[in-house]
């Protein structure tokens, strides 16, 4: 087969809605493929970022706008020769025509399409019109009957990626375009259209099976065709005889290596190799990578409920996870390092597992190919989030089609360990008014009860599959914290942090707490005269609803609500980081009991207020130094368990492990006052919890060292004591990539964190959230590219300034 990617020469033109008059009488312009229109007009200079101020609002125009993508294709057709053409991915109310004769027209930017041109020669101009998403789902919901839906566009009437229009922490900007590659291929005799890889592991002997489909040319007689698979030097075949279109070839390999999730053993991937072959020619094929493990999900009724334990090579696992959004709501602006990139982040923070959320994408393969290399697990929904979804056609169509494909299309990945029927569809039933309103209505209970695991038993059964996120066993509410996934949501939405701990869940998928982004990205999106947390601006980049009185009441009890913005954020960047510590402590000593810890999220996809941990330009805020020592493989902290707090060491490690506590009760100013030590053993995978020694009083912080881990204990709060407001003295040295400050401290200096960005945007810090007791010191290492470390030491931040000291 021969494969031409159709990517250049592209134009862009807008043909019809209310189009601004320097974008109409601009003409076409140069468009990139893959790409969008957001994306070439900005790189034209026809709009304004929509990332910046609040041009968001500015650009809602698009929403209404229609779009001429073209370029000229010559064709030539030798004969016996079949000439395809295939497009990934269209976003997407698109109508395709080469020629001038319409090839096709598509509603789904999930699913690829593919048009025979065989007879089109001399070819033309390829025109791909994409019209309003937004007005055809509207068309949609009026003839098929509208469905509730959690925010007020019908995003649930087109398969589009839910959040394109608008999300509690994304923009509305309604993307269009050839998002994903456009290649023209020309073949004979026959090609592979299907390949669906799976492996199974027993013992130590692996299996690779291969389901193939294949399509003839049409142009010729059938004849026999053979499909070779290989694998580690090994080879099997099988036969298609002129009448069969589909076939399954299996190879055997002993002493398969074994895929482990990280933390858990190594990643080996093993390269397999698909050939459809005619008389010995290879006509097509497909490489790709996979690995041998098992898994499965373990939800046997116990004492407490029912259990959610991921079981991977029988080995059970706490997940430690974050959930995942799209990493850049113009998503063709991602590519492979920057996923990578993304990807690390998790991986710095010690997680073994990424919920890919379902109000997005199906991940493409490069996100999927670099959490099998990093041994992270991924959770996959089906796109289908925060709403009531028509089981009427068209949408049933085009959903059953999505999911057969990209469940082929991923279905070798080793880190794929569970499938999901989307997110808090059925918590939405049962929860939010719609079985009112929808009376009769179907709502989407037969996609996620029927029709998606039987697609799952076709195509993957070797996998666990969810009804949804949360979910729990028939007859029980979706959301029940002691059965099943659970999402924690009435924490952030009206109680204190502290409030994590009034709940054991077995599993909590989603749970999280909010703040503003780093201060440099605050810059990059706040004019200066819009710097203040009630600013027209400000709020235009907080999309939750009473966003910022949450945080405000979230910070009261803790830090107080400063009136300065800067001190403003960083209080608000504090209390998130403890919101997280609090959550993922409360989890990790609750195992095996708990048995995962999703966090809401990882990251954001433009510049907002919102509960990720790296913010939108891909800078980590404090809490994600929060949730990388708690989500640490051996980690300590004080877990209260009915009000008396108790020494708590998790090692999430294969080894036992061995320490001596050393327990400490200080004053305000860090003086020890009482101290002893605590041999502890605790087993592999395993909860040491025991009463802490020395409490005495709410104000004297008591401070506990194993191996380099330090935990603080101290129940007033930081309003409350008269903190040493700078208990520091600080010294800046020029280093190679950047600059170590250090800092040592006179008095004791609680969760000590250096904002470098605030003085140099392009720099990162090694660490945060630091505690010392007066006469250490820590080193903070920045990465930057700046000259000078003038102004870093200034950026210094910790609880400390909120409390009652000078």
């Amino acid at each position: 087969m021969d494969v031409l990617a159709l990517h250049d020469g592209w134009t862009l033109r807008p043909v019809a809605g209310d189009v601004p008059a320097e974008v109409s009488t601009a003409g076409a312009v140069a468009a990139t493929v893959p790409g969008s229109v957001h994306t070439d007009l900005l790189g034209a200079g026809l709009i304004p970022d929509p990332y910046v101020a609040d041009h968001e609002e500015r650009l809602r125009w698009l929403h209404r706008t229609s779009w001429e993508y073209r370029t000229r294709l010559d064709l030539t057709a030798s004969p016996g020769e079949r000439i395809d053409l295939q497009f990934d991915g269209l976003d997407t109310v698109a109508t395709v025509s080469l020629g001038g004769r319409v090839l096709g027209r598509t509603a789904n930017m999930h699913r690829s399409h593919r048009f025979e041109v065989t007879d089109l020669a001399p070819g033309g101009d390829l025109v791909v019109r994409f019209d309003s998403a937004l007005e055809h789902a509207e068309a949609v919901e009026k003839d098929i009957g509208a469905r509730p839906r959690a925010y007020d566009h019908p995003y649930n009437a087109v398969r589009k990626m839910a959040c394109s229009f608008g999300w509690d922490w994304g923009p509305d900007l309604q993307t269009a375009g050839v998002w994903r590659p456009i290649t023209l291929q020309r073949w004979r005799t026959a090609r592979l259209t299907q390949v669906r890889t799976r492996t199974e592991l027993a013992g130590t002997t692996g299996r690779v099976l291969v389901d193939v489909e294949v399509e003839r040319s049409g142009l010729e007689e059938p004849t026999p065709l053979t499909v070779r698979l290989e694998a580690r030097g090994a080879t099997s075949t099988v036969e298609v005889d002129a009448a069969t279109t589909r076939a399954t070839v299996v190879l055997e390999l002993p002493d398969a290596p074994v895929w482990w999730p990280r933390g858990y053993g190594d990643q080996p991937l093993v390269d397999v190799e698909v050939d459809l072959l005619d008389a010995g020619t290879v006509l097509d094929g497909r490489q790709l990578r996979t690995g041998f493990r098992t898994v499965r999900l373990d939800v046997t009724p116990d004492e407490f409920g029912t259990g959610t334990t991921l079981v991977v090579n029988d080995a059970p696992v706490f997940v430690r996870g974050v959930n995942w959004i799209p990493r850049d709501h113009l998503l063709t602006r991602m590519d492979a390092d920057r996923y990578a990139a993304a990807l690390d982040d998790a991986v710095d923070a010690h997680c073994n597992l990424v919920r890919v959320w379902g109000g997005g994408i199906w991940e493409s393969d490069d996100f999927h190919r670099l959490c099998d290399e990093r041994g992270l697990l991924v959770w996959h929904d089906v796109p289908l989030a925060c709403a009531a979804y028509a089981e009427e056609e068209p949408l049933r169509g085009e959903l059953e089609a999505e999911v057969r494909e990209n469940v082929t299309r991923l279905a070798h990945h080793p880190a794929i360990v569970v499938w999901s029927g989307g997110n808090e569809n059925l918590q939405g039933h049962e929860d939010w008014g719609w079985k009112e309103e929808l009376g009769s209505s179907t709502w989407g209970g037969g996609y996620y009860r029927d029709l998606f695991p039987a697609l799952l038993a076709e195509l993957d059964p070797g996998r666990p599959y969810q009804p949804g996120s949360p979910s729990s066993p028939d007859g029980v509410h979706p959301n029940d914290p002691d059965h099943g996934t659970n999402h924690e949501w009435d924490v952030w939405n009206r109680l204190d942090w502290t409030a994590y701990r009034d709940r054991v869940p077995r599993f909590c998928a989603e749970w999280g707490f909010q703040a503003p982004p780093t201060f440099a990205t605050i810059d990059e999106f706040l004019p200066a005269d819009q710097r203040s947390s009630t600013s027209p601006v400000f709020l235009a980049h907080q999309k939750a609803l009473d966003g910022n009185g949450k945080l405000d009441r979230g910070m009261a009890p803790h830090t107080g609500v400063p009136d300065g913005f800067d001190d403003w954020v960083w209080a608000a960047q504090l209390n998130q980081a403890r919101a997280v510590a609090c959550g993922v402590e409360h989890h990790r000593t609750w195992w095996p009991r708990t048995a995962g810890s999703v966090y809401w999220q990882l990251d954001d996809c433009w510049p907002v207020t919102s509960w990720a941990v790296v913010d939108g330009s891909g800078r980590r805020k404090p809490a994600f130094h929060a949730l990388r020592r708690s989500f640490a493989p051996r980690m300590l902290c004080v877990a209260p368990r009915e009000g008396v707090p108790q020494l708590a060491l998790v090692n999430d490690t294969g080894e036992e492990w061995r320490t001596r506590v050393r327990v400490r009760r200080t004053d305000v100013a860090g003086t020890v006052l009482a101290a002893t030590d605590v041999d502890v053993t605790v087993a592999a995978r395993a909860v040491h919890l025991e009463p802490l020694p020395l409490v005495r009083s709410r104000e004297e912080p008591v401070v506990v060292d194993a191996d380099g881990l330090r935990a603080l204990h101290v129940e007033a709060a930081d309003t409350e004591l008269p903190w040493t407001r700078e208990p520091w003295t600080t010294t800046t040295t020029a280093v190679d990539g950047g600059f170590a400050v250090r800092v040592e401290a006179h008095a004791l200096a609680r969760d000590v964190t250096l904002t470098a960005d605030g003085a140099l945007p392009d720099a990162s810090v090694d660490g945060g959230l630091v505690t010392l007791l007066p006469g250490e010191h820590h080193t903070f290492l920045v990465r930057t590219a700046a000259p000078d470390g003038e102004g870093l030491a200034a950026q210094l931040r910790a609880a400390n300034q909120f409390g009652t000291g000078g």
